[in-house]
């Protein structure tokens, strides 16, 4: 089963690498606006997307500028400096949702990083609107369903956080390489 699991994960790794080369490269850019000049990076990850934060932050390498978007007393302490990095399972997370629509009301800039889905009625207020469509640059994960089907037909195995973190140091590789070539 453990075989099964990898081979399943790698080919989510590889059609992540292979189609979001250019949302990569996007979203380091955005970020590295914020790195090279007086903002920070201020990062958001809903339910295990924790994770993310944790790595960004506290990890063995963290992440140039960035800081949890939970310790602002307020949004409004933002500046147009700052950028915004929202870590949701799903594009249609009302919680990335609703901080998205909130940052971008005020004009910060967004990366997203979740599965792109196509909203539900009575998902997002209106219906219509996501992570990916609030975000300036947005990277799919393209994990829809769990990697390993059962005898019973159900399928298991949804390692979200893994894939999730996975985005996320291929994104802090490709902002490393842009601030070197600043420098």
């Amino acid at each position: 089963m453990l075989k099964i699991f990898t081979t399943q994960l790698q080919g989510v790794f590889n059609r992540i690498g292979s189609s979001e080369e250019f949302a990569f490269e996007d979203a380091a850019r955005l970020l590295a606006q914020a790195a090279v000049g007086d903002g920070r990076i201020y990062v958001h990850g809903v339910k295990e997307m924790k994770a993310v934060e944790a790595e960004a932050t506290t990890g063995a390498e963290p992440l140039m500028s960035a800081t949890l978007l939970s310790d602002l007393d307020s949004y409004h302490d933002l500046t147009d400096t700052d950028r915004a990095l929202i870590v949701s399972r799903f594009s249609t997370d009302d919680e990335a949702i609703s901080t998205a629509k909130a940052l971008k009301e005020l004009g910060i800039e967004i990366v997203g990083i979740s599965t792109v889905m196509e909203p539900e009625s009575g998902g997002s207020a209106d219906g219509t609107e996501t992570l990916e469509s609030l975000s300036d640059v947005h990277i799919d994960m393209k994990l829809k369903k769990p990697l390993i089907p059962g005898d019973d037909g159900e399928r298991f195995g949804f390692p979200s956080s893994m894939v999730a973190l996975y985005v996320y140091h291929g994104l802090a590789f490709t902002l490393k390489e842009i601030l070197e070539e600043q420098e």
